[in-house]
């Protein structure tokens, strides 16, 4: 019989709703790999009226950085349905406000910059398929270690759509040689939460020069006999945002996700 491996994250079998509810009450403010088993999370890129266009485009021609799950409505602060009722300015534990594609700051709450023109993109997230890798018996080394998933901006650039462009960014996870296929193969069933990888094993030929230091999140463990896999990541929008410079942006800050009520099962393909 396989062997599984268990999420031991303190809200792991919390209910999105519960999550949310706790994170607009300032109670979690980190971030939420391996919370609400069995839920997706997911990215978030709002962004003012006139770039909607743009960056809708953007996704449609970039699906495996950028899986889109749900647009709001012009100057809407509540999704209708990846997560009903929730207020974008306030359930997520970290965001972060970008001005001319310069980082203005971090906050835990981004009502007091809300604006009646915004639109927000909600992106699926490599989290989300966390749990199937966890219940096929790899360690997400994330999880296990309570830390937040390693990110890295490669040298892979997306496909430029109006004012945007940018290069890819990736999550990485080791993964045991033997057990890389089965990794692959669960992954890949999940396309609207970044599929199948985009790179195994050497870090350099997608630009990473130290793994040990990547640019968002925080390093992790590689035993002897895993592999580095790498998975596009929907941190790609800042990337994008800060070589682009939109007038205005608020994203999530890396690995604080907005948990939707979307059950991982849906997403299957």
């Amino acid at each position: 019989m396989e062997r599984k491996l268990i999420n031991k994250n303190r809200y792991a079998q919390s209910s999105p709703q519960d999550v949310r509810r706790l994170i607009r009450e300032g109670k979690i403010t980190s971030q939420t790999s391996g919370m609400c088993d069995g839920y997706a999370q997911a990215n978030l890129c709002v962004l003012p009226k006139e770039y909607a266009y743009d960056f809708l485009l953007f996704t449609q021609r970039n699906p495996k950085s950028c899986p889109l799950l749900e647009v709001s409505d012009t100057g809407s602060r509540l999704l209708r349905t990846s997560a009903a009722g929730a207020d974008i300015t306030a359930d997520i534990p970290m965001y972060r406000v970008w001005d001319n594609g310069a980082l203005r700051g971090e906050y835990t709450d981004v009502a007091e910059f809300w604006r009646s023109d915004l639109v927000s993109f909600i992106i699926g997230c490599s989290f989300s398929f966390e749990s199937l890798l966890i219940a096929a018996g790899i360690d997400v080394r994330n999880i296990s270690e309570n830390c937040n998933v390693p990110m890295y901006v490669t040298n892979i650039d997306t496909v430029p759509a109006g004012v945007f462009s940018g290069k890819m960014v990736v999550s990485m996870r080791p993964i045991p040689y033997d057990r890389i296929v089965r990794a692959v193969t669960v992954t890949a069933a999940m396309p609207r939460v970044h599929g199948s990888p985009v790179h195994i094993g050497d870090p350099s030929v997608i630009g990473i020069k130290d793994i040990g230091h990547p640019d968002f999140g925080d390093a992790v463990t590689i035993k002897d006999g895993e592999v580095p896999v790498f998975w596009c990541c929907g941190v790609t929008p800042q990337s994008v945002v800060m070589n682009s410079k939109p007038s205005f942006c608020i994203t999530h800050s890396p690995g604080h996700m907005l948990i939707t009520d979307i059950p991982d099962a849906d997403l299957i393909s």
